[in-house]
């Protein structure tokens, strides 16, 4: 199971959980968050960064011209869109990047019709729980309200996942909707303070998502 660390805000951590085989890591490019990276990294810092892990920038309601000139400037892969944007928007930074639109899961049902207009425009989704922010509240949404969803392209499971939560995810993957789940994302229930990872859980969290 690929696994997406998001939050990211030092470069040594980055290069370690590359050398560990995390695909993608997440940086927080929404100033409000308390992982804002550029509160400890430059740009030029973040597109030095190498290895074959992903570099995702998660952006929230940003101008266009603003993501497209950070997705220069950092040597992003990935746009993560994660507030309100538009079809029309996604479409716009689909032309240049990767997208993946991040959906607040309030309840199972309405996901459907909600990502119906992004199908097109989008090339991954990404579900997470709902809060007062976006992102980064540490709790879960039900994750069993999606259990027979046809989302039909490939999604991110976010909200929450914790270091125990190994044998839920298993569970997860039995469900007609893993057919889609292309990586977890996990955050701030991995921290030992906002923006920094607590690497051995991440291991010991990989390592039991893998056995069998």
């Amino acid at each position: 199971m690929r696994i997406k660390v998001c939050g990211l805000t030092d470069v040594n951590q980055v290069a370690q959980l590359d050398e560990m085989g995390m695909q993608f890591g997440g940086f927080i490019f929404y100033p409000r968050s308390p992982r804002y990276v550029f509160n400890s990294l430059s740009a030029q810092q973040i597109k030095k960064i190498k290895g074959k892990i992903n570099k995702v920038g998660v952006f929230v309601n940003a101008p266009q011209e603003e993501v497209l000139k950070t997705i220069d400037d950092c040597g992003l892969y990935v746009a993560q869109l994660h507030g309100d944007e538009t079809p029309k928007y996604c479409e716009r930074i689909s032309e240049y990047i990767t997208v993946v639109k991040a959906f607040q899961v309030s309840s199972p049902e309405e996901i459907e019709w909600r990502i119906h207009e992004y199908q097109d425009v989008a090339d991954m989704f990404l579900f997470d729980t709902p809060g007062l922010g976006y992102g980064g509240t540490g709790k879960k949404f039900d994750w069993k309200g999606l259990k027979n969803l046809n989302i039909g392209k490939p999604f991110f499971l976010s909200g929450g996942i914790g270091p125990e939560d190994h044998e839920q995810v298993k569970e997860f993957m039995e469900f007609p909707i893993a057919k889609d789940l292309f990586s977890l994302d996990i955050n701030s229930r991995f921290e030992v303070e906002p923006g920094v990872k607590d690497l051995e859980k991440i291991k010991t969290f990989a390592n039991h998502l893998n056995s069998k």
